[in-house]
C-alpha cells in the first residue's frame, strides 16, 4: 500500500514539475510578430493630408494582418520643414499624437513614427511607440541630429525601451544609428532591446544615380555590426516624396526602407525612388538571448 502510495505521489510531482517547466520555458519564449513598413509619401507641411494618410495606410496595414507598423521620421510634418515651429504637438496630448494613438486603437496595431513635438518653447524631432490601445509606451527625442537641423530641432537627452507581447523594443531616429561607434544602438541592446525601431527620412541630391550608386550603404554599415553581435532585428522605414524647404530642399526621400536580421544581414530593402511608396511586411521572430547584463562582448 505504502509503495502504491509513493508511486502515486511520484507520478504526480513528476507531472506537476513537468507541467510548471512548460510553463516557464512559454513565458521564456519570444512570439513571432508581422512588422508593416509603411514607405508613405510625406508631403511637406501639410500636417492635415500627411495624417490623413497615415490613417489611410496604417488601417491597410492592419487588414493585412500587421502586428506593428513602423512609419517614417516626422511623417506629420517632412525633416527640417519650418512649418514645425507653428504646428508641432505636444506629447503625448497634442492633436497630432491624440489622432495616431486613435488610428492605433481603431485598427488594434502597434504603431511606431516619428512626430515633431512641442514641449514649451523648445521642438524636438520626436518618435513614439503607441500600443493597440492607443497608449504612448515610449517617447524618444533624436540625439545625433545633422548639424543643419538644429536651428529647427532641440536636442534629446535619453534613450529608452518598452515591453510589448512580442519582447522589448527599443527606439531611435534615423541619424542616431551613426552616433559614434554606434554606441546609441548598442546601448539600446544593453538595456535588453530584442528589437529596434528606426523611423527615418533617407534622401539623395537631385541628380543622384542609383544605378552607379546603390542606396543603402550607410545604413547597412550602422545596422549590419550591431544586429550581429547582440542578436537582434532592426527595422527602419523611409519616406518618400521631395524636399522643399531647409538645407536639402530639391533633394528627393527615396525610401529604401531596410530590415536587418539578429544574424547581422539584410532581410528586405524596399523599393528606391521619390514615388516609391509602399508597404513591406515581413515576421519577426526575436531571438532569446542572456539575461540583461551578463556581459556581450
Amino acid at each position: 500500500m505504502n509503495a502504491i502510495l509513493c508511486s502515486t505521489i511520484k507520478i504526480i510531482l513528476t507531472g506537476c514539475f513537468v507541467l510548471f517547466s512548460n510553463v516557464i520555458n512559454s513565458q521564456n519564449m519570444t512570439k513571432e510578430f508581422k512588422l508593416a513598413l509603411i514607405q508613405m509619401y510625406v508631403e511637406p507641411g501639410n500636417l492635415k493630408k500627411n495624417l490623413a494618410h497615415a490613417g489611410e495606410l496604417i488601417r491597410e496595414a492592419a487588414k493585412n494582418g500587421a502586428d506593428v507598423a513602423l512609419l517614417p521620421e516626422v511623417m506629420d510634418l517632412g525633416w527640417t520643414h519650418p512649418s514645425a515651429r507653428q504646428l508641432a504637438g505636444e506629447i503625448p496630448d497634442g492633436e497630432t499624437c491624440q489622432k495616431i494613438c486613435e488610428m492605433a486603437r481603431k485598427n488594434n496595431i502597434y504603431v511606431c513614427c516619428g512626430i515633431v513635438e512641442k514641449d514649451g518653447d523648445a521642438i524636438y524631432n520626436s518618435a513614439v511607440i503607441i500600443d493597440n490601445k492607443g497608449k504612448v509606451l515610449i517617447k524618444h527625442r533624436k540625439l545625433n541630429e545633422l548639424d543643419i537641423a538644429h536651428d529647427v530641432y532641440d536636442q534629446g537627452d535619453r534613450l529608452g525601451t518598452c515591453e510589448t507581447p512580442w519582447g522589448r523594443i527599443g527606439l531611435i531616429i534615423c541619424a542616431d544609428a551613426n552616433a559614434r561607434d554606434h554606441v546609441l544602438t548598442r546601448s539600446l541592446c544593453y538595456m535588453g532591446a530584442d528589437v529596434i525601431l528606426s523611423p527615418s527620412s533617407w534622401a539623395v541630391p537631385p541628380d543622384h544615380d542609383n544605378i552607379k550608386e546603390p542606396y543603402g550603404e550607410t545604413w547597412r554599415k550602422a545596422y549590419f555590426p550591431v544586429a550581429g553581435e547582440f542578436s537582434v532585428w532592426i527595422a527602419s522605414a523611409s519616406n518618400v516624396g521631395p524636399v522643399t524647404e531647409g538645407p536639402w530642399k530639391n533633394w528627393n526621400c527615396i525610401g529604401c526602407s531596410m530590415i536587418v536580421g539578429p544574424d547581422g544581414k539584410e532581410k528586405l530593402m524596399g523599393p528606391y525612388g521619390a514615388k516609391a511608396e509602399a508597404i513591406i511586411y515581413h515576421k519577426i521572430k526575436p531571438v532569446s538571448r542572456p539575461a540583461r547584463g551578463t556581459g556581450w562582448k
